[in-house]
């Protein structure tokens, strides 16, 4: 486990997944981060990569083979090299090996970077291509954040009506829901996530913040992403909300499968990177 910390915040994250496993509030000592019971759900923060959610069957089609690959990808399961760590960085790497290549036939090096930035976490993902072809992935973020189902909200930017895609056995459906926050906020409770996450696409939201019965910052997460996932596990009144910026998403129930067709999913030509952030704040 590598660990950072400043005057405000004290984090962990650990070389199998490049995962965050814990966040704590010095002043308060709370920990703000999901500590991974299993009998909710055995993750903390995961790293979605090069899948963000399901492909329809699990499988994928490239170059007239198919690939087959579990529910947000190998990252999350992976064992990184820690590259780099500073005062308020740690750096963490890794690349395409003989298991990933079954899976995803590209060469690549994914860099995860977390820096420490007052009471805030800035997350940066860079992709390499190491490939002879253009290479085609999704990339999110997954961080469960403590708070409780009675008297929390969902903060938003305004009252702006938001059209939530709704996710039947892993993959998108046609079906929609509305969600109308009232003084920027939506209550929390264990129904709202009945139908699995909430999937808002097309650049709806940018900032997502969990409120508090008082109206205080539990936690805010600010991206430029064009879907933004928002997720606690169907039917378990969870203690916790998932906050989750995406470049990519599950498959339609429909989709032809073809990779480098997948709906908000990113191309990098031979030799050039991607590189996005996401704001943790508190």
């Amino acid at each position: 486990m590598y660990t950072l910390e400043n005057e405000y915040l004290k984090i962990s994250a650990a070389a199998h997944g490049a995962e965050l496993k814990s966040i704590v509030l010095k002043e308060s000592g709370r920990e703000c981060l999901w500590q991974a019971d299993p009998a909710y759900w055995g993750r903390s923060a995961p790293v979605l990569f090069p899948l963000v959610g399901a492909y329809r069957d699990n499988t994928s089609l490239y170059d007239g083979k198919a690939y087959h690959m579990g529910q947000h990808g190998f990252a999350r399961d992976s064992v990184f090299t820690l590259v780099s760590q500073t005062e308020d960085t740690l750096v963490f790497s890794m690349t395409e090996n003989e298991t990933t290549l079954e899976k995803y036939p590209f060469a690549f090096e994914l860099i995860i970077t977390y820096r420490l930035c007052g009471r805030s976490i800035e997350v940066t993902w860079t992709v390499k291509s190491r490939d002879t072809r253009p290479i085609y992935f999704s990339i999110g973020a997954h961080p469960a954040f403590n708070c409780g189902m009675s008297g929390y909200k969902l903060g938003f930017e305004s009252d702006k009506p938001l059209t939530v895609g709704i996710l039947e056995k892993g993959v998108l459906t046609e079906r929609t829901k509305t969600l109308v926050p009232v003084d920027g906020t939506y209550p929390i409770t264990p129904d709202l996530f009945d139908e699995d996450a909430l999937v808002l696409e097309n650049g709806q939201v940018h900032e997502v913040r969990i409120l508090d019965p008082e109206g205080g910052l539990v936690a805010a997460v600010k991206a430029d992403a064009p879907v933004f996932g928002i997720w606690s596990p169907v039917g378990k009144a969870a203690p916790f909300v998932c906050l989750e910026p995406w470049y990519g998403r599950a498959d339609r129930a429909d989709f032809n499968q073809k990779i480098e067709e997948r709906e908000w999913g990113n191309t990098l030509l031979p030799g050039e990177t991607f590189e996005k952030s996401y704001l943790i704040s508190f």
